[in-house]
């Protein structure tokens, strides 16, 4: 298998997220973290811990519906291990953040026990959200507040400032811009977050990307890779070889008949992004590995 890609990231405006984050951690009674369930590990700013200050938090495993359903369920069940509450959910739809509202006043139900016995009852809570450029937020914090006043866009980064949004269900959200951390000590996690379109792909050779996905397709979801682009991937010794079968079984030829891998590494990377090739989780959770 082919070497992941060394990537280093940091716009200015992330160190003025951090400073933000820790500024504004007081105002709030708790955090959402925004994860990609593809990914839970690598999508979690390891930085959040210290930032956030000890406050209750509630995971959002987000684009669950584009991971493997059985993975999910055991992303939830190792994060309830860990003392945190962890649901499966799609932002975009809504599915799954029914749960939200009641989950927040589970985590909260001693501070507004403590506030009711004040004579403060129906109380906001008010509730930062955090995560990483593309995680979901806007998308999160627009089906909560049933307004699109959070900008959506599906590229890293648009997100600015911190703004509150009040929902109907006696919560105030507060958003975030995304943040990642300065380096990727990990080059495969830098390489996990441009497989699902965290990392803008243009600082990155898309073609070596799209290779690199299809190694790990090809070993864990072959069968899903085969169904989709209907190739027989046996014979294939790396991912570049993958890309040009595809390349070739959908017609993306150039001048010579040479197969087209750029036009190829843009649609797999697509695909896998838009949930198309099949629910896949890239990240395992093997309660040893990731203690």
């Amino acid at each position: 298998m082919s070497e992941p890609q060394a990537i280093s990231w940091f716009p200015g405006h992330m160190a003025k997220t951090r400073r933000t984050i820790s500024e504004s951690i007081k105002l709030v009674d708790a955090v959402a973290e925004i994860i990609d369930a593809r990914i839970p590990v690598s999508s979690r700013n390891p930085e959040l811990d210290k930032l956030v200050s000890g406050k209750p938090r509630i995971v959002l495993l987000n684009k669950a519906d584009a991971a493997d359903p059985v993975q999910t369920e055991r992303w939830i069940e190792y994060f309830k291990n860990q003392g945190v509450y962890a649901i499966g959910v799609d932002c975009k739809t809504g599915k799954g953040l029914n749960a939200f509202v009641p989950l927040c006043k589970k985590i909260l139900k001693d501070k507004i026990a403590a506030w009711e016995a004040k004579g403060m009852r129906n109380k906001i809570l008010k509730i930062m959200v955090v995560g990483i450029p593309n995680s979901g937020k806007s998308s999160f914090i627009n089906r909560m507040s049933k307004k699109s006043k959070a900008k959506v866009e599906d590229r890293p980064g648009v997100t600015r400032g911190n703004q509150w949004f009040p929902t109907d269900n006696g919560v105030d959200l507060l958003d975030t811009p995304g943040v990642l951390w300065p380096k990727f000590d990990d080059p495969i996690v830098g390489e996990r977050l441009a497989f699902t379109g965290a990392i803008k792909d243009n600082i990155l050779d898309v073609e070596t990307l799209a290779g690199r996905l299809l190694e790990i397709l090809h070993a864990d979801y072959d069968d899903m890779l085969s169904a989709r682009y209907k190739i027989e991937s046996d014979g294939a010794q790396n991912g570049i070889e993958l890309l040009e079968l595809i390349a070739r079984k959908r017609g993306m030829l150039i001048s010579g008949g040479e197969a087209d891998l750029e036009r190829a590494a843009v649609t797999v990377l697509d695909e896998f992004r838009g949930g198309k090739i099949g629910r896949i989780t890239l990240e395992k959770a093997d309660f040893q590995e990731v203690n």
